[in-house]
């Protein structure tokens, strides 16, 4: 998948969001950010550095280090000053991910294309959300998700397991955007929504009949 990637396939697939991208990680990202699946390190291309303290990249491939190590270096992080960690980690070890932390909490996540792919992604979200992120932090995601459209649902869960053999366990049909929405965090003994502000949105001009039809979504924290 990193040669895929490298071949242009990530180059592309980021212009084609670049105006969303924008939108969504430029004016929320902020200290600590955590970037689930960060492939070649696109998010960093968005990030304002004045804002964004420390990049700490969640992406289980090394193969796709290499990549992500000079996108980190060409903005400024570094890990001679411990402004990157890089992790080999999955997303769904938020364990594993707190614990490089030293248990501290971050400011922000961030998830692009990446929830198609992470094993029990419901779980991962309620875990990351639950014990990574600050209170008062920002989860940003930009996925490619089930359709509410039948007739181009019926198409995606059709090709999804070709999709998923094909494209290292990418599955077309996940309503990874209705995780959020529904998601219930325990507090004090009683399960609610761990949301203060909920926004989703859809990528503009995006037709309906879109086989990878997108949402956006921005969420922070209680």
């Amino acid at each position: 998948m990193a040669k895929v990637w490298e071949g242009g396939f990530a180059n592309g697939t980021d212009e084609g969001a670049r105006p969303v991208k924008t939108d969504l990680i430029s004016p929320n990202a902020e200290g600590t950010v955590l970037d689930l699946g960060a492939g070649h390190g696109h998010s960093i291309r968005y990030f304002d550095r004045t804002k964004v303290t420390r990049y700490v990249a969640v992406e289980p491939n090394p193969l796709m280090h290499p990549f992500l190590r000079e996108a980190a270096e060409s903005a400024g992080f570094h890990e001679s000053d411990g402004s990157i960690l890089i992790l080999t980690c999955g997303a769904e070890d938020s364990v594993s991910i707190l614990s490089a932390l030293e248990n501290q909490q971050v400011d922000t996540i961030i998830s692009v294309l990446t929830l198609c792919s992470v094993p029990n992604p419901e779980k991962t979200v309620h875990n990351l959300v639950r014990d990574v992120l600050k209170s008062g932090g920002n989860f940003l995601f930009y996925e490619h998700v089930l359709s509410p459209r039948e007739d181009v649902a019926w198409w995606q869960r059709f090709w999804a397991p070709l999709w998923q053999v094909a494209f290292d366990g990418c599955r077309m049909d996940r309503p990874s955007h209705l995780f959020f929405d529904r998601l219930q965090v325990d507090v004090e003994g009683t399960k609610s929504s761990p949301w203060k502000e909920a926004r989703l949105w859809g990528k503009p001009e995006e037709p309906e009949e879109h086989l990878f039809w997108h949402q956006v979504g921005r969420f922070v924290k209680k």
